[in-house]
This record gives structure tokens, sequence and C-alpha cells, in this order.
């Protein structure tokens, strides 16, 4: 072999590694952004859960200081635990309040109550009304432990 295939070869050589370093280095840059774009998404995942517990306790709060009604406390807190995916979770724990929500939870409200007749509207009232009646004080001994919840392990 000639010199010049000698540093024609040896050029190629070195021209496939500085671009497999390239692609080596780009590689770990695009790594390394994804893993922080990842740690990002995490850390606003966490804050938003964070804050929905929060609000979970603030409104089991208002429900036993009489500044939250009753089914309006049991839906509020029913659809944030399903938000979090915590209901089947958490309905052990809290019974009553699924137990309650579950009859209400499809109940229309506003506009959607109004354009209802109103022998449709007295029947979802009185459903409503009886649950509240059977299940109030227990609701309520449940939102005394739902105040303090904090978010269970997770598996």
């Amino acid at each position: 072999m000639s010199t010049t295939a000698i540093v024609i070869a040896l050029l190629i050589i070195v021209a496939l590694a500085a671009y497999a370093t390239h692609l080596l280095l780009r590689l770990k840059r695009q790594t390394q952004a994804n893993q922080q774009a990842s740690s990002e998404r995490k850390a606003k995942a966490d804050e938003r859960r964070q804050q929905i517990l929060t609000d979970i306790r603030y409104i089991a709060a208002a429900m036993l200081e009489d500044r939250c009604e009753l089914s309006e406390g049991v839906v509020r807190i029913g659809k944030l635990f399903d938000v979090l995916s915590l209901s089947e979770q958490v309905a052990p724990d809290f019974p009553n309040l699924f137990i309650h929500y579950d009859l209400i939870r499809n109940h229309p409200i506003m506009e959607a109550r109004q354009a209802l007749p109103k022998q449709q509207r007295m029947k979802f009232d009185f459903e409503r009304m009886k649950s509240e009646a059977e299940l109030e004080q227990v609701i309520l001994e449940e939102a005394k432990s739902i105040a303090k919840f904090d978010k269970p392990t997770t598996h």
C-alpha cells in the first residue's frame, strides 16, 4: 500500500471517529434534555397533585364548618379524588362519602337541572335529601379524616 493510500485511510478513520463522537455528544445532550423535561413535567404534576390534595382538605374543612353544603362538598371531593385516580383506593376509607357521591354524581346541575321537568327535579332532590339525612353524620365524621388527608402510599 502506498503512503497516500495510508494517509487517505487514516483521514477517513479520523473523519468517521469525529462524526461518531459528534453523534454521541448530540445523543448525550438530547438524553439530558429529555431527562430534564421529564423531571420538570413530574415536578409540575406533583405540584398539581399537592394542590388538589390541599383543595380536598379545604373542602372537607368547609363542610365541617358549614361553609359548604354537604352534597356540594361530597361531589367536589369525589370529583377531585377521581382526577387524582384515587377514588377506588380511598373509597374503603370513606365509604359513606362515596355512597352519597355515587348517588348524586350524575344529577344534573345549573342549566341542565333547570331544563328538567319539575317532577324529575323533585325526584332528584328527594333522592339527595334522603341520602343526606341518612348519611350526614357519618359523612361529617369522614370529613374530619379527609381534612387531614395526605396522599396514600402508591405502589
